[in-house]
């Protein structure tokens, strides 16, 4: 099954946002004492109301997942790559060739878990010692080979490497993803 383009995805989300906007728009316009709706009353929510977030670019998130890549690659391990956005939405994903087809999904999951907690997965793992029940998160997946991007001490996007013997080797993969936005 072929994976809708970012651009395409993007395009759908837009569509659905509009349609529900304009419910929403229609309702408040319904509701609105006439007075408010004749003085053009201001929409915007006052500045205390609203939260500011920074995200990886595209750009950057293809930069980091090539970066990964070809780390792998340099090793001669055949993995798949995957960052998402400090929301968990996946950015990029990279299946490189010979990946095994379980590790598209878990570079995925392991990037979620990640940018999630702002760590890790390696470290991530020792946590289910004391809450074995964080496996049963939805999405998440507690295994070595995911690592965080941060931007002024706060998760940006997370990086999932899957495919390698080890979680260890996976993991040195991903943090050369995130070396290459440093760099």
């Amino acid at each position: 099954m072929q994976m809708p383009s970012t651009r395409t995805r993007i395009i759908a989300g837009a569509a659905v946002l509009a349609a529900v906007g304009v419910t929403a728009v229609g309702a408040v316009a319904v509701a609105a004492p006439d007075n408010a709706a004749r003085s053009g009353a201001a929409t915007a929510v006052q500045a205390q109301n609203v939260v500011a977030t920074d995200h990886l670019t595209v750009a950057a998130a293809a930069k980091a997942a090539q970066a990964a890549l070809a780390a792998a690659e340099k090793a001669d391990q055949h993995v798949s790559v995957a960052v998402v956005d400090r929301n968990g939405n996946t950015l990029v994903t990279l299946r490189g060739d010979g990946a095994g087809p379980q590790s598209y999904k878990a570079a995925e999951e392991k990037a979620f878990t990640a940018v999630s907690w702002n760590a890790p997965t390696s470290t991530l793992v020792k946590r289910l010692e004391q809450a074995p029940t964080l496996n049963d998160i939805p999405g998440t997946l507690f295994l070595a080979g995911g690592a965080p991007v941060q931007a002024k001490g706060a998760p940006v996007a997370g990086i999932g490497v899957a495919g390698a013997p080890s979680g260890d080797q996976d993991e040195q993969f991903a943090q050369a993803g995130v070396a290459a936005l440093n760099g």
